[in-house]
């Protein structure tokens, strides 16, 4: 009897698995390139609508965003993998903590781009060794959230989860956190199954949304997203928006939160995606005090230094106009002064919500008659016309 010999492909799967998971990653699921479909027209929509709202590189790389081999002709599979950074509890009673800051989950540890990029280019470099006799002109390239690459709707194909109705991937074994890395490859790989949508009736994602982000099921208008706004977004935070946000800083996790597959996630045990101590709930007075300097060295490996000083201030500022606690007037009144005018626009919103009326307006007299800024002298101007929202 012939001895049967070793399929090569399974050989490499399973190479693939076990060399990923000593590098932490928790998923790991290919599909084809030629596979993908094409989300041009998907995007020429949500680029139409102003969903992007200022995000104007969606726009610009649009067509390479389309399909993996608008970005790589020679791309053949797409090895998708998920890292788990699952949270220690649910992040949202802390939003009833008023006098704290809200920092989303994934920004309150290192910055996620640099760990996981590094891992991905270990992966391709033993993918790349392990293949070199038999396909010597194997080529690889590595994505994370930071190239035009369509990571959720390939994460599907491949099997690693489905889009939600949040339009973020849900796992049945990591529910919502999970961080994606793409491997495009020109090696020809056996693909996974697609993964099938699981979210049936449940509309739990949307209702949690506390800006009304998405107009439809598997839709989002980034424009109305906190997690944009607080991010993405270089401008005053628009006036509509600003008490939904909350004591929510830097992102917002409640759609993920609210997803009933997290029943299923898991603690995450890569260690340096634990949460720092400093960020779980730091207080907004101690936040306020921060300087370029100060804010450069306090955010220093962290997501979130890369909004820079102003705009951080700018949504703590939004944060302590929210908090109802009066202790923060005086932190927030020297920001009134501060050399840049989204801050400064900032912190008369927030005195506006904190202070009294008569003080609020003797204020406004002292201080509005010498603003030279348009948008500053804007918000002198809703703030004592009584427009707190």
């Amino acid at each position: 009897m012939a001895a049967i010999k070793p399929d090569p492909q399974a050989k490499l799967r399973r190479f693939l698995e076990q060399e990923a998971e000593k590098l932490g990653f928790a998923e790991i699921r290919i599909c084809k390139a030629g596979d993908a479909q094409s989300r041009e027209e998907m995007l020429r929509v949500f680029v139409a609508k102003g969903y992007h709202g200022s995000m104007q590189w969606m726009e610009e790389t649009l067509k390479r965003r389309a399909h993996p081999n608008n970005l790589w002709d020679d791309v053949r599979s797409v090895i998708m993998l998920g890292f788990n950074y699952g949270p220690d509890e649910d992040p949202r009673p802390l939003l009833q903590q008023s006098d704290k800051a809200n920092i989303s989950v994934y920004a309150r540890h290192r910055d996620y781009h640099d760990l996981i990029k590094g891992r991905l280019k270990q992966l391709s470099a033993k993918l790349l060794s392990r293949v070199r006799d038999s396909h010597p002109n194997g080529e690889i390239k590595v994505f994370v959230d930071t190239a035009p690459v369509m990571e959720k709707p390939l994460a599907e194909l491949a099997g690693l989860g489905w889009q939600g109705k949040h339009t973020n991937l849900v796992s049945r074994e990591y529910g919502s956190w999970l961080f994606l890395g793409a491997i495009f490859t020109n090696l020809d790989l056996s693909p996974d199954a697609p993964e099938i949508d699981h979210c049936g009736s449940c509309r739990a994602c949307l209702d949690a949304c506390p800006t009304d982000a998405f107009p439809a099921p598997y839709r989002i208008d980034a424009s109305r997203c906190i997690s944009y706004l607080t991010i993405e977004h270089k401008d005053p935070i628009p006036h509509v928006f600003r008490p939904a946000m909350g004591n929510r800083i830097y992102g917002c996790d409640d759609c993920l939160a609210a997803c009933p597959w997290n029943k299923f996630a898991q603690q995450a045990s890569e260690a340096k995606l634990k949460a720092r101590d400093d960020l779980l709930a730091p207080p907004l007075s101690a936040l306020l005090q921060l300087d370029d300097a100060a804010f450069r060295l306090h955010f220093s490996g962290s997501p979130i230094k890369r909004i820079g000083r102003n705009r951080f201030l700018r949504n703590v500022l939004i944060a302590v106009g929210n908090s109802g606690d009066a202790a923060l007037i005086v932190p927030a009144q020297a920001h009134l002064h501060d050399d840049d005018p989204v801050v400064r626009g900032a912190a008369i919103w927030a005195l506006s919500q904190l202070l009294p009326v008569p003080e609020f307006q003797t204020l406004a007299a002292t201080l509005s008659p010498s603003e030279q800024d348009l948008t500053v002298q804007d918000e002198w101007l809703r703030a004592t016309q009584g427009d707190k929202a």
